[in-house]
């Protein structure tokens, strides 16, 4: 079965003015239908893979076959980080995190405005196209990462609680070279009740 892309969960104006209608409209419509036409291309010679969800793919890279596998690297990753990012995103969201991902937050980097300015400090120095993330690691335990181009987090055994992407396609619309100034808008949108539900789901 072929991999579709959903529809965005709000409207493309509804992230104003942190992040523009244009640049929401270009980024799923445009960017992200091109990951996934791209994967289907590419698994219509493997039809034992069509099968297989997008997260099954990146988690498992080695078992593509040579022929398809940075295609599938490149475009399974951009649409499952995509996939995500939409989610973790809310006309609701901003403030500061509640629950269980709030205390782990804090008992990790000692306060939300250190991690802010953490996971900040690393998208900014990502260089080129890439991801910033905060992951639950195999040690059980909260750490931040980047990631180039897209690649998931998933690949490396990571499970992804909270990414922002810092492709320029992301924000360049509106903030042109600050990256730094979209990256602290982000905040003011950012869906603490997903964190929260997908920390506890492996917590």
């Amino acid at each position: 079965m072929a991999h579709t892309l959903a529809p965005l969960p709000y409207d493309y104006a509804a992230l104003e003015p942190y992040i523009d209608a244009q640049t929401m409209q270009l980024h799923h419509d445009k960017h992200h239908a091109a990951y996934v036409n791209n994967l289907n291309a590419a698994l219509e010679k493997h039809p034992d893979l069509q099968s297989k969800t997008v997260e099954d793919l990146v988690t498992n890279l080695d078992a593509i076959p040579q022929d398809i596998r940075t295609t599938v690297r490149n475009n399974a990753g951009g649409h499952a980080n995509h996939t995500l990012f939409w989610q973790l995103m809310s006309p609701q969201g901003g403030g500061e995190p509640t629950g269980k991902i709030k205390d782990a937050i804090a008992a990790t980097f000692g306060s939300f405005d250190n991690f802010k300015v953490q996971f900040n400090d690393a998208g900014i120095k990502q260089f080129g196209s890439g991801w910033v993330w905060l992951v639950f690691n195999p040690e059980h335990k909260l750490e931040i990462v980047t990631t180039s181009n897209q690649d998931s987090p998933l690949t490396t055994g990571l499970y992804p609680l909270l990414g922002n992407d810092i492709w320029e396609h992301a924000y360049y619309l509106k903030y042109q070279n600050r990256r730094a100034d979209y990256l602290n808008a982000w905040w003011n949108v950012v869906n603490w009740d997903e964190v929260n539900r997908r920390f506890e789901s492996v917590s």
